[in-house]
């Protein structure tokens, strides 16, 4: 047995977020992309991601995110419009963005990111954007056709809902896909 896991933060979504997320995945499987979708289970906001850490550090890292986020109240998102990273001309995540209290989500996200630091965990060297991975893109794509599937979604709004409970979760590579394994849950 290794003595690392692969561990990420995150808030987990309720399911009539979920659901709605799942009928824009649906749409956008519709277009036969050569994408690997992420189950609709598994989508998540990622506040940070660890990588493979010790198991001994999981207490640690625990106590770390509940002194970040103690000053920190539930925030209210809903999910908005669709895009992709790094960009249109290379894609190789499409998402769905934040709205709401966007602000005081990246005040969690940051003082999460910089009590880690203090600990040893280095910071993201890329700026935080809230998002929800739908699918990791395999092969080019024509940016056109995925220009124009990406307008559809401009509009697209969900509805409000809290987030309030903070996650450490275990990550297990598997052929079939992500396993995740919830292992501490912090409220805000």
């Amino acid at each position: 047995m290794s003595d690392t896991i692969r561990i990420f933060i995150a808030f987990k979504l309720p399911k009539n977020i979920i659901s709605s997320i799942s009928e824009i995945q649906n749409r956008f499987k519709s277009y036969a992309f050569n994408t690997r979708w992420v189950n609709p289970e598994n989508i998540h906001l990622t506040l940070k991601f660890l990588g493979d850490i010790n198991h001994t550090d999981i207490e640690k890292v625990s106590e770390t995110i509940i002194n970040a986020v103690k000053s920190h109240t539930p925030v209210s998102l809903a999910v908005k419009g669709a895009g992709v990273f790094p960009g249109i001309k290379h894609p190789r995540v499409i998402w769905v963005g934040l709205k709401g209290e966007i602000k005081k989500l990246s005040g969690i996200q940051n003082d999460i990111e910089e009590n880690l630091e203090k600990v040893g965990f280095p910071k993201e060297k890329r700026p935080f954007r809230g998002h929800l991975t739908l699918g990791r893109i395999k092969e080019k794509i024509n940016p056109k056709k995925l220009l124009d599937v990406m307008k559809k979604f401009e509009k697209f709004e969900s509805e409000l809902f809290i987030a309030d409970q903070i996650f450490l979760i275990k990550s297990d590579l598997k052929s079939t896909g992500s396993v995740y394994t919830e292992l501490k849950s912090i409220s805000l």
